[in-house]
């Protein structure tokens, strides 16, 4: 099983700060509210002592340098507010950069890319299938850069699924691991990540995104993380636990 946290990261290398027009105590706010802060943190503790094979795989720069889950093209929808894979706009639709430099790709993006489909590749070889959690958070107020309804509904946990690689099971198996918690499915935000090796073409590869409420775990003004932690880092705990079983069955012809 892999756990992957694609926008915990606060680094913006100097190639990218380089292009950004914030000023540091701006850039900063910047990070607060678009940075998933503390879930590699929740991840790491989660997989800490299993006796499975389960491992993190953290981006390595923030979102606001790359964002190593869009599309580099015309098929991201997030162009449309300026958050492809180099961002141009802030949250609130301010000028981040006045262009993207898609090179920041290149540099950053696709070494961690490569990373996670070469974990994939080694699960697939070694065990006939993959398990992907994609690990997010999200803000307990709706931002404007959200391509959401502003009515959409917020739950404690939203779980994001994709029609060839979120079997049934899995999401039953997220349900019951966050059974103390609010969960709806694809709301406010919907999918999840596959690399793109596979996406649409390798139903071995399983994935499911989990987003999780800030307000759950940390206290958004001072990003500092409260007591209820624990309670998210258990309930990761069981869906790997219970993940790594069920995709063992489902190698064995269970599924």
């Amino acid at each position: 099983m892999i756990l992957h946290v694609p926008h915990a990261s606060r680094v913006i290398p100097a190639d990218a700060r380089a292009s950004i027009v914030l000023g540091d105590a701006a850039l900063e706010r910047e990070l607060d509210l678009m940075t998933d802060s503390f879930t590699d943190v929740l991840a790491q503790r989660a997989v800490e002592g299993l006796a499975t094979s389960a491992q993190v795989i953290a981006a390595p720069v923030s979102r606001l340098a790359v964002d190593v889950e869009r599309f580099p093209d015309e098929r991201e929808v997030m162009n449309e507010v300026g958050m492809g894979a180099v961002y141009t706009r802030t949250h609130d639709g301010g000028v981040l950069r006045h262009e993207a430099d898609l090179a920041l790709v290149a540099r950053y993006g696709d070494p961690h890319a490569r990373r996670v489909r070469d974990a994939v590749a080694r699960d697939l070889e070694s065990a006939g299938a993959a398990v992907l959690i994609d690990v997010h958070s999200y803000p307990s107020r709706r931002l404007p850069y959200e391509i959401f309804p502003e009515e959409a509904h917020r739950p404690e946990i939203c779980l994001g699924v994709d029609d060839d690689h979120t079997p049934p099971e899995l999401v039953d198996l997220a349900r019951d691991a966050f059974g103390d918690f609010e969960v709806a499915i694809n709301t406010p935000f919907a999918g999840t990540y596959v690399p793109l090796d596979y996406y649409g073409t390798d139903r071995r590869v399983a994935s499911l995104m989990i987003e999780i409420r800030r307000d759950t775990y940390m206290d958004e003004e001072s990003v500092e993380l409260h007591d209820d932690a624990d309670r998210v880092v258990a309930a990761l705990r069981r869906l790997i636990g219970e993940g790594h079983g069920w995709g063992a069955a489902r190698v064995g012809g269970s599924h």
